[in-house]
């Protein structure tokens, strides 16, 4: 019996081997994408093509890859198909003829122009904004963040249920089957508006949960970390804090908001380290995700996190400004942080260029004393990764809070 039980046992650890290999064959396959821009009346051209370098670095977080574009320039968008005929049918030539597994606009699609965009290229179709609810999708780790996802892809799906039944015919009627009744697409839409007054009902108990431990928290000065995302927010708090945050060169490391309590010299504060920010963020995440934003608007203090050695850093720095002001935490102060100095590069710029000068165009040193000159805002340079100018960046919250701590408890005597 001993033969035939260890071929059975063999063959029973081959075929978890092969299930094994499959799965992770599928885990390693990178889907082939192509992303599409459209330059219209009013934009700028340099500015629609960073977008698009940006939407690629969100495809290679989703888990896709694709260096073709195709960009089209037009006086607005086609209500149909968001693009004209003549780019529509040149894109149908490339995927005939190259491997492709989704198409990926830099826009947000009305269902309308999702249906016919599928219907005349025969592929899969990607908006920004589902594209970005993917990769929350994927990031999110803890039960509140994934009822805060999920809440906001059924808010996406809702208005888009007709598009996903286009392959089904509604009910035909016939002798015995008239008369009340309901399309499989009005089901599923009911179901989901079911599912997402559950999952609000859900996030309502989770916000007051959230604000009890907020609450709970005393009279601690609090500081946000705030940014675009992939600026080194979490790389900075597990400086500060001595923490193990989860952070990678990636976009949207980090969802959930981490709280952790920080002491320089004698004097402590609770630093938060919220989810990033980015051009065109959807606003069912800015609604679902209204209790992590609430660490923000309740901070003491905002410190902003740059990353200067990106070329488009001063539209970033404005992103973040305008989503702040939409969330009513603008008027907070804030404490500007320029992280990355270690990886910003210089360009010489041509005096006789007719192009105006570039962030890029001046030396480290300049931008430092234009911007400490024009702006009245608090800020330093730093380096996180090679821990540059972290003492002086110590030094600078010690005073920002000890001033508020010792509005707070006149009687302490830690100044002294």
């Amino acid at each position: 019996m001993a033969g035939p039980f260890l071929l059975v046992k063999c063959a029973y650890s081959i075929e978890n081997l092969h299930i094994q290999n499959m799965i992770e064959i599928k885990e390693r396959y990178i889907e082939k994408a192509v992303f599409v821009g459209v330059i219209k009346q009013g934009d700028d051209e340099r500015q629609v093509l960073e977008y698009l370098d940006e939407l690629e670095f969100l495809a290679e977080t989703a888990g896709a890859e694709g260096k073709k574009r195709f960009i089209q320039k037009v006086d607005r968008p086609d209500s149909r198909t968001y693009i004209r005929s003549g780019k529509l049918e040149e894109i149908k030539s490339y995927i005939a003829e190259n491997e492709t597994d989704v198409v990926i606009f830099d826009d947000e699609l009305s269902p309308t122009q999702l249906r016919n965009l599928e219907r005349e290229l025969s592929c899969r179709i990607l908006d920004r904004t589902n594209l970005i609810l993917d990769i929350f999708a994927q990031r999110a780790k803890t039960a509140y963040a994934k009822t805060q996802v999920e809440l906001a892809q059924y808010q996406y799906l809702l208005p888009r249920l007709t598009r996903m039944w286009t392959h089904l015919e509604r009910q035909k009627g016939g002798i015995g089957m008239r008369g009340p009744g309901e399309t499989q697409i009005e089901t599923d839409r009911r179901i989901i508006q079911d599912k997402i007054a559950r999952l609000k009902e859900q996030l309502k108990k989770i916000d007051k949960q959230m604000a009890s431990q907020r609450g709970n928290r005393g009279s601690l000065v609090r500081i946000s970390l705030v940014g675009y995302t992939n600026v080194g927010k979490s790389t900075l708090m597990n400086l500060l804090a001595k923490s193990d945050v989860f952070a990678e060169n990636k976009l949207f490391a980090t969802l959930d908001t981490t709280v952790r309590k920080v002491v320089i010299e004698n004097v402590p504060f609770l630093l938060s380290d919220t989810v990033g920010f980015i051009r065109k963020l959807p606003t069912q995440l800015v609604e679902a995700f209204k209790s992590t934003l609430d660490e923000v608007r309740e901070a003491d203090i905002l410190m902003h996190v740059v990353d200067i050695s990106h070329p488009n850093f001063e539209e970033h720095i404005r992103v973040v400004e305008e989503t702040l002001r939409d969330i009513n935490a603008i008027n907070k102060p804030i404490f500007v942080v320029f992280n990355k100095i270690d990886a910003y590069r210089y360009e010489e710029y041509d005096e006789f260029s007719l192009e105006p000068k570039k962030p890029v165009n001046y030396t480290l040193d300049e931008f430092k004393n234009s911007w400490i000159a024009k702006e009245n805002t608090p800020c330093i340079f730093i380096s996180a990764k090679n821990r540059i100018g972290i003492d002086k960046l110590r030094s600078d919250l010690y005073k920002m809070v000890a001033e508020i701590h010792a509005g707070r408890y006149p009687f302490d005597n830690f100044l002294w």
